[in-house]
């Protein structure tokens, strides 16, 4: 008899299937794990709903479904004799991949053989974590309700394959009561597994792919911003509008924006065959903002001519799009260079990974007071640590140099802007 296996009641309306744990030809037993789905929040495994054997997959990964829709066909076949679900081709049903190899001896002194190995009894979330750590679960004697395999008998099992290599440790034989005793000390099982969202998967990648193919060096530099920020301060207090306050970043924008036209190099990207560049006309400065879902990278573009008090707006603006998850698409593409800035959380220097295809990125951290010799006295003076990363195919350390430099000057004196 074949029944089709359909998405229940999982209180939203469309979710993303993100990976398939089973295949056709495969037996398998009620509550077992089919499939993994993901929404814009959370993901989950979706059970089987009957014991079977799979005869078709409806769907397959990046499919979009929803409740009621169908993902699997499974044909029921009933042992007269036993009157138990079983697969004809293979009457194991509990997952195996690549079970501990153990001498015999251990396996007499921890466990006793289920009666019936035809069927192993637990929830899903075991035969997941089994899966994972390769165990057979036909080895463990379960010690739940009707024999059910809980997750004490699981951490169990995986202590005595950790303290039992050569069935003894430190003097002490394997007996069950000292397994007992240590699982019950420390459980391995005894975690948290948080399951990255889609942005984070998908920024690693990035991150990973970037950090791997781009020769990054990181200049370290620190800039006296002391007269500038009490000239910030000061406009703050005399402007009407409180939410039209500007911050250092905006002022910090606005230089970047002025060092790139100087600097064309440092706002380009590297040809795939790595003999060439592309020089930007335009720039597009991407802003790493912290969100609920992970750090973002909107994107102010066409900037290079607009003034601070409009790149303030835009800042506030595509920040708070970010924070609200209202961001689209092309908010986050076609930046040309990055500020990673850190000034609201702390700490000195870190080195920023580069945004591939761009070939720089700039991180900025939080201000400090410190101690300068000026003419004849120590004064105290208001630094900010700034980490510039670049693309080593691209800009040499005297071009890096140059760059920061630059920025420092105009940090120094704002009125240079106007000239």
């Amino acid at each position: 008899m074949t029944i089709e296996i359909k998405i229940p009641d999982i209180g939203v309306d469309a979710v993303e299937v993100i990976d398939i744990l089973v295949k056709i030809g495969d037996s398998i037993n009620l509550e077992q794990s089919l499939i993994v789905v993901e929404g814009d929040k959370t993901s989950m495994e979706i059970p089987s709903s009957h014991t079977g054997v799979v005869t078709k997959i409806k769907v397959k990964i990046g499919d979009q479904v929803n409740t009621n829709s169908v993902i699997m066909l499974i044909e029921k076949k009933i042992d007269q004799n036993s009157k138990k679900i079983i697969n004809e081709s293979n009457k194991k049903l509990c997952f195996q991949e690549k079970p501990f190899i153990i001498e015999k001896n251990i396996h007499d002194n921890f466990k006793t053989i289920l009666q019936n190995n035809d069927l192993c009894y637990t929830t899903p979330l075991i035969r997941k974590l089994a899966r994972e750590k390769n165990i057979d679960l036909s080895c463990i004697q379960g010690t739940g309700r009707k024999n059910r395999i809980i997750k004490e008998d699981l951490d169990k099992y995986i202590i005595s394959k950790i303290i039992n290599i050569d069935n003894q440790l430190d003097g002490k034989s394997c007996s069950q009561s000292y397994i007992n005793e240590i699982a019950n000390k420390n459980s391995v099982l005894d975690i948290n597994i948080i399951k990255l969202n889609k942005i984070q998967v998908i920024a690693g990648r990035n991150l990973l792919n970037n950090w791997k193919n781009i020769p990054h060096v990181t200049h370290f530099d620190e800039v006296d911003v002391t007269n500038l920020d009490e000239f910030r301060k000061k406009y703050n207090l005399d402007i009407i509008e409180k939410t039209k306050r500007i911050t250092l970043l905006s002022f910090l924008i606005k230089i970047i924006i002025k060092t790139l036209e100087y600097f064309p190099k440092f706002n380009s990207s590297i040809s795939v065959n790595q003999e060439t560049i592309e020089l930007k006309k335009y720039i597009n400065i991407g802003i790493a903002v912290d969100t609920s879902e992970g750090l973002l990278v909107p994107v102010l573009k066409n900037i290079q001519d607009k003034n601070i008090l409009e790149i303030s707006d835009l800042l506030s603006t595509i920040s708070k799009k970010a924070r609200s998850n209202k961001l689209l698409l092309s908010d986050l593409q076609n930046g040309t260079f990055t500020i990673s800035n850190l000034g609201g959380v702390g700490s000195m220097h870190f080195t920023p990974i580069i945004n591939s295809p761009e070939v720089a990125i700039l991180g900025v951290s939080k201000c400090f007071i410190k101690s300068v010799w000026i003419k004849n006295s120590f004064q105290p003076r208001l630094i900010l640590p700034l980490s510039l990363s670049y693309d080593h195919r691209v800009i040499n350390g005297v071009e890096a140099a140059k760059f920061i430099n630059f920025i420092t000057k105009y940090l120094n004196d704002i009125r240079l802007l106007t000239i």
